[in-house]
């Protein structure tokens, strides 16, 4: 069975775009593929946080993977802070790493820009994404657009180290979702939705209130052509509306237009809401079951001893064919 991994940042509740483009395909994901899915607090502290809310923010992550369906019979979920292999191989990718190529990732152009005393972190965090993927013997890594250039180069790690030492990693391919994967802004359809958007409007939150759900899509930004067909470019406020109904009721786009063909902006746009509050209202409510309970530290107890096994194994034969150490003399 071939391995999958991901990881998401533990940097504020996650919005729906999160779910569709994540956690409703990992979902799916764990039926056919070995996965192990990470709460990447490591990652989090490139920027400075609140310790408390970091902690909050963390079992709050993982409650809403359990949440969202992630079974821990069938997926490993875990917290990579307490899997040191993470770090520890972070620290040799960085060896490997060039700083011409890591001052060419797009994400540090834009996170460091115009900022002084950027911390080093931002520019050399992802020799360590690259770790949390090759300690798994990863073969696909389900990410969207954003990431991609991140894991070419992980590939490109992975390559130049077996190529130096031995073929210790697992090269992986890059799994990207064509539906869903990219959901935007409600009130500037143009951009990734995001949860630090300070425009509440624009973002639907897992967690959000149904009335709060329905209000947020109702004052979602269209057009007044009064048309609801899929154009990113003309109509990028119903393509999006579009692509979210569609995700959410496993509808090719094409059929919605034919069912929305003679039907206003407003019964789409409730229709669209009533269809994002039949999804989270389970989830939800699984939530707060899940929040407060031995269970959940039960399930991440039980996912870090299962990914520090692994990992492991992989950082040893990492470490020997590196010269690390010492060679220790059987008696």
């Amino acid at each position: 069975m071939e391995t999958i991994f991901s990881g998401i940042q533990p940097s504020g509740t996650l919005t729906f775009g999160n779910y569709l483009g994540a956690m409703k395909q990992f979902v799916e994901l764990q039926e056919d593929y070995e996965c192990y899915f990470c709460i990447v607090d490591e990652h989090a502290i490139t920027v400075p946080q609140d310790r408390l809310k970091l902690r909050e923010n963390i079992r709050s992550l993982a409650a809403l993977y359990l949440a969202s369906g992630i079974n821990p019979d069938k997926a490993t979920l875990f917290i990579q802070s307490e899997v040191p292999a993470h770090t520890q191989l972070g620290w040799i990718m960085q060896t490997q790493s060039y700083i011409g190529e890591l001052e060419r990732m797009t994400q540090f152009k834009d996170k460091s820009a115009g900022k002084e005393g950027v911390p080093s972190a931002l520019l050399t965090y992802p020799p360590l994404m690259a770790a949390d993927i090759l300690l798994y013997n990863t073969n696909h890594v389900p990410v969207g657009n954003d990431q991609k250039q991140h894991l070419e180069l992980t590939r490109d790690l992975a390559e130049r180290f077996n190529r130096k030492y031995n073929d210790i990693f697992t090269v992986p391919e890059v799994k990207i979702s064509e539906v869903g994967a990219r959901i935007m802004s409600l009130q500037e359809p143009t951009k990734k939705m995001s949860k630090s958007d300070a425009n509440q409007k624009a973002t639907i939150y897992m967690l959000d209130e149904p009335k709060k759900i329905i209000k947020k899509i109702k004052s979602a930004m269209t057009d007044s052509e009064g048309i609801v067909r899929f154009d990113p470019v003309e109509k990028p406020g119903i393509s999006n509306l579009l692509t979210i109904l569609s995700s959410v009721t496993n509808t090719p786009i094409k059929d919605l237009e034919k069912q929305y063909e003679n039907i206003g902006y407003g019964q789409f746009k409730q229709d669209v809401a009533d269809a994002v509050v039949t999804v989270l209202e389970p989830i939800q409510q699984r939530y707060y079951e899940l929040i407060d309970s031995d269970t959940l530290d039960e399930v991440l107890d039980q996912g870090r001893d299962t990914a520090n096994r692994v990992a492991n194994k992989t950082l040893a034969k990492a470490k020997k064919a590196m010269g690390l150490g010492r060679v220790v003399k059987r008696k």
